[in-house]
């Protein structure tokens, strides 16, 4: 792949996550397409949350070490927590932080207290991953990244699932060329053997009958869920970009106006969609609004160099 190529769909995944997380946020109030487009033209700057927050935190951590150095990722994560805890972060990633304060243990040690000692099945490692998608877009076995940076604060099998899946959907399509026809079976075939857990393997075999009959937004988010769990979110965000290949705005829109985890199925979705179709295919009035935008290209253009 050239090089402008590449470094158009790393920044394309980058800042269409971010822009999906900033405009879900709005979507909370706005759950009428038209109303929120409008609501977009009237913000100044699109504030992101904590989905992107961690997001550009892995970026930084692998465009520091030229890795994943998960000690690392964990301490990048704390700090940027304590400059910006309003960011919305959910009671997990401030607990596991003050866990490692207080006692020393590994971050994975203190992610395993959560949840009576289950660990977190939510969605937030899921909603971050773009990056490891990205980087690691050619590597034999993606799960491990993905696992790596997810179990930090998520080490439920179905948390990490749904960052293992979402990475994977993103390091196949970091490899396409929206001009060509898109190999949907190859696609979803590679979901379904990333999936190592009953509730995902069920989901991902659903979406597959949706995407079958087509089904509507209503009905998918229904059948698929649009909740905080990973396997409640991850398919009806994958199941979004697949219904709307061609159209940033139309995935967005997609992920979004439904009842649910609006900046979160926003940030997973357009995640994928920017990394299928580059920089290019984000409408430049929504880059141009979010906020730190700099930072977050600077760093993508980072990572696609270190992958020159």
């Amino acid at each position: 792949m050239a090089e402008i190529d590449l470094i158009s769909k790393f920044m394309g995944g980058m800042i269409g996550s971010a822009a999906g997380d900033a405009i879900g946020e709005l979507a909370f109030v706005h759950r009428d397409a038209d109303a929120l487009l409008r609501q977009v033209q009237r913000t100044y700057p699109l504030v992101y949350t904590d989905d992107t927050a961690m997001a550009v935190g892995i970026a930084e951590s692998i465009a520091e070490r030229g890795k994943l150095d998960v000690q690392h990722l964990g301490d990048t994560f704390r700090r940027n927590y304590e400059q910006e805890p309003w960011r919305g972060y959910a009671m997990g990633p401030p607990t596991i932080f003050n866990i490692r304060r207080r006692t020393g243990v590994s971050y994975l040690q203190a992610a395993r207290t959560l949840f009576h000692g289950a660990g977190s099945y939510g969605n937030g490692a899921a909603m971050r991953i773009v990056s490891i998608g990205l980087f690691f877009h050619d590597a034999e076995d993606i799960r491990e990244p993905a696992r790596g940076a997810a179990e930090i604060t998520h080490t439920h099998p179905v948390g990490i699932d749904g960052a293992a899946v979402l990475a994977c959907a993103i390091a196949q399509v970091v490899r396409l060329d929206p001009s060509d026809d898109f190999p949907q079976r190859d696609f979803l075939w590679r979901l379904r053997d990333m999936a190592h857990t009953p509730e995902f393997e069920s989901k991902m075999a659903f979406m597959e009958d949706l995407l079958a009959d087509r089904a509507d937004v209503a009905t998918a988010a229904r059948e698929l869920g649009t909740d905080v769990t990973a396997a409640g979110s991850v398919p009806f965000a994958i199941y979004s970009f697949l219904m709307n290949r061609h159209s940033f705005q139309d995935c967005l829109l997609h992920a979004v106006v439904v009842p649910g985890d609006s900046d979160t199925l926003g940030a997973m979705a357009c995640a994928i969609s920017g990394a299928y179709l580059g920089i290019e295919g984000i409408p430049e009035d929504w880059g141009d609004r979010l906020e730190n935008r700099g930072h977050i290209e600077g760093l993508a253009r980072k990572l696609a160099e270190m992958k020159r």
